[in-house]
């Protein structure tokens, strides 16, 4: 029997996509802050600490699983939307943040856990836990200013997180090995290996314009990739904007580094 609401879904649209989570009576759906689109009559709104789960129930149990969100950079609170009708089933949409592709996760078929960005989950049925997950190293956080945490999700219902640009879904076999940009890397499942490493090459690293660190992945799992992460989408619209002011800029480089490092 499953501890997660059983909720269905229908994700609508190519680049800027929105899933519509459908609610039998009784039904609840969390989701991030603002990424509620609209949802229909006799759905309740009712914000809440932590993420609803059986794991953060009583008090202190809500309190820890509220500052594990705040670790990992996110709000204090959550929103849990339910179906609060007699009869009938009733729908609620959430909208990406920005162009990309919504991602449906069966935790269920997934080994229980996947790490992802955590800027990356968007909502999950009731009953899946929201954590945090440190990376080995935090080299990288000290040097780029970026977060060394990403969130964990852990449980057996859906969930769905939100990717940049396309998603590209890569299934390693064991001791299979691939390096991605840090930012890049959207999810994986819980038995890939990961580690954050300096490129070993400052003239690359200064010049280059990919950064200074990349991740390590050890196969067996699965990972999925974006083609868009959201600092870069971010750091070319800034790029463009200051250049069209008659500023000097550039997305690579020192300037990207130092814009890194400022971020």
């Amino acid at each position: 029997m499953k501890n997660a609401h059983e909720i269905d879904f229908r994700i609508y649209g190519e680049d800027m996509q929105f899933v519509e989570i459908e609610l039998d009576p009784g039904e609840s759906v969390i989701a991030e802050a603002g990424s509620l689109m609209m949802m229909e009559n006799d759905i309740q709104m009712e914000t809440i600490f932590g993420d609803g789960s059986q794991a953060s129930s009583g008090l202190f149990g809500k309190l820890f699983s509220a500052g594990k969100r705040l670790l990992s950079g996110e709000g204090l609170f959550m929103t849990l939307f339910t179906n609060t009708a007699i009869q009938g089933k009733r729908h609620v949409s959430f909208a990406a943040p920005y162009p990309g592709k919504i991602v449906p996760m069966d935790l269920a078929e997934l080994g229980g856990k996947i790490i992802c960005q955590k800027d990356a989950f968007l909502c999950a049925a009731k009953g899946v836990s929201v954590g945090i997950e440190f990376q080995q190293k935090m080299a990288r956080k000290f040097f780029t200013g970026k977060s060394f945490i990403l969130q964990k999700l852990e449980g057996d219902g859906l969930a769905f997180i939100h990717s940049g640009g396309t998603i590209y879904k890569k299934v390693l076999f064991p001791d299979e090995i691939i390096r991605v940009d840090s930012g890049c890397l959207v999810a994986m499942t819980r038995n890939v290996q990961y580690q954050t490493e300096f490129v070993g090459d400052v003239k690359t690293a200064l010049f280059g314009g990919e950064g200074l660190f990349f991740t390590t992945l050890r196969g067996p799992g699965t990972v999925w990739i974006q083609s868009l992460p959201f600092n870069r989408l971010v750091s070319r619209i800034f790029a463009q904007a200051a250049g069209e002011d008659g500023e000097k800029s550039s997305g690579s480089g020192i300037g990207g580094i130092i814009g890194e490092i400022l971020d």
